[in-house]
């Protein structure tokens, strides 16, 4: 394991997910039911969708030459970009209803995270770090940290924590950091 490669994924993936419906739908459950059970079930869902998009990467990298990987790379980094940008408008989003029963809670709370994240913006940002740094173990453990310290910051923080972050601000971020991947991508495809 790399403690670089695991800070360098860690930053990307948690400003990623920050502004993300996972995140508010965490809040929201988190909010009418058990903290805990809540971001039991969504850091699970999250540890699952790492290892589907470690396993993707990791395949890339096995099957596609460097050039053609380094140039994938770039596009997707570059189209992750544009839709981070699209995104930075505020956004409503619908409270989901969470059971009482702490399993029924932590079921619930999987189920909403595990359909949110399919092909989500940091599911694909860890597919093309892991296929990038060629270290998914390192990949996958600055990625589930980080979308787990997500999923923290939502139950924990509640409604107070929502009314701070300034969604437009973090998306613009994202879409930045994942512009100047996109760039350093190419940059490397063309060597």
């Amino acid at each position: 394991m790399s403690i670089a490669i695991i800070a360098a994924v860690f930053p990307v993936i948690f400003i990623g997910e920050l502004p993300d419906k996972s995140m508010f739908a965490s809040l929201v459950m988190a909010a009418r039911g058990r903290p805990f059970a809540v971001w039991l079930g969504a850091a699970s869902a999250f540890l699952i969708h790492v290892v589907i998009a470690i396993t993707v990467g990791v395949a890339l990298f096995e099957i596609l030459p460097q050039r053609l990987l380094d140039v994938l790379i770039a596009i997707v980094f570059g189209v992750s970009a544009f839709l981070a940008f699209a995104a930075a408008r505020p956004t409503p989003h619908v409270a989901p209803v969470v059971p009482p029963d702490p399993g029924r809670v932590v079921a619930t709370a999987f189920g909403v995270i595990f359909l949110a994240e399919w092909g989500d913006l940091t599911q694909v940002l860890t597919a093309n770090l892991a296929a990038r740094y060629h270290a998914p173990l390192s990949v996958a453990a600055g990625a589930t940290l980080a979308l787990w310290a997500v999923a923290g910051l939502a139950v924990i923080g509640g409604h107070g924590l929502l009314s701070r972050l300034p969604t437009r601000p973090l998306r613009l971020l994202t879409g930045s950091v994942l512009a100047l991947l996109a760039l350093l991508g190419l940059v490397a495809a063309l060597r």
